[in-house]
């Protein structure tokens, strides 16, 4: 799995042992009606059903881990059913929103072009915002029009990467990024921080944020919502829909 996986999956074993030392149990002494009463006490809290949903999963495999790996007896997880989920459809941009929200950059400063740059190969190979802060300089092959990622669970794949990506890239590699700089053991990265240091997810979702309040969209966006919309546009447009699933990653 994928480091932001396995650290979510700790996160949600780590919230049963809080639940459990509150309540003296011993792991051992865990049962079905316990493990409903920790759900209870988590819903409390105003977690999401699926957020609910992900954490019972996560249960179920650490029981699992432990019966395979410990000889446990029994998995107190495994008739629990986990909430309903509503299925929503998410946020997709058109292409007017899009060229709106790119049109609000201001582009006097590094950091607009930069944030120019992200924004078409956000949506221009429609990257995870993950795979695009991990972007490296040796995995762009933009002489033929390709760039390697690193997906989820380490796996990497070759995705297209279009002109208009590829000449503002091109752009800010010449003429912004060679005045940064770069951190030691952060030379390969290509978006960088005024720290010369690679960009966090949570700068990229802020400063979409950003631009949408200035816009004044109405809808709710975040770097994931520029994925959604190119593997709309291209479906829109006649793209074969295993062809967008492989350049998505998706199994």
């Amino acid at each position: 799995l994928s480091d932001n996986s396995i650290e979510a999956y700790l996160h949600d074993v780590s919230k049963l042992e809080v639940y459990s030392e509150e309540n003296k149990l011993t792991l051992q002494q865990i049962t079905s009606k316990d493990i409903q009463r920790f759900l209870i006490w988590i819903n409390g809290f105003g977690i999401s059903p699926f957020t609910q949903s992900r954490l019972l999963s996560g249960l179920k495999t650490f029981y699992n881990f432990l019966l395979l790996e410990y000889d446990w007896e029994s998995n107190p997880v495994e008739l629990i059913q986990a909430p309903r989920i509503a299925r929503k459809i998410p946020s997709v941009l058109n292409i007017q929103e899009i060229d709106q929200l790119i049109h609000a950059i201001d582009l006097s400063t590094p950091e607009g072009m930069r944030n120019k740059t992200i924004l078409e190969v956000l949506y221009g190979c429609g990257l995870r915002v993950s795979e695009l802060v991990s972007l490296k300089l040796s995995n762009l092959y933009l002489d033929i029009e390709f760039i390697k990622v690193e997906g989820k669970g380490n796996k990497e794949r070759l995705i297209p990467i279009g002109r208009q990506a590829i000449k503002y890239l091109k752009i800010y590699m010449n003429e912004i990024r060679p005045h940064i700089k770069v951190k030691l053991g952060q030379e390969d990265f290509v978006f960088l921080n005024k720290l010369g240091a690679a960009l966090s997810r949570v700068m990229v979702f802020i400063f979409i944020k950003d631009l949408a309040s200035k816009i004044g969209l109405q809808k709710n966006i975040s770097p994931h919502t520029f994925r959604h919309s190119f593997a709309s546009h291209l479906v829109e447009g006649g793209a074969d829909l295993r062809a967008v699933q492989d350049m998505l990653g998706h199994e």
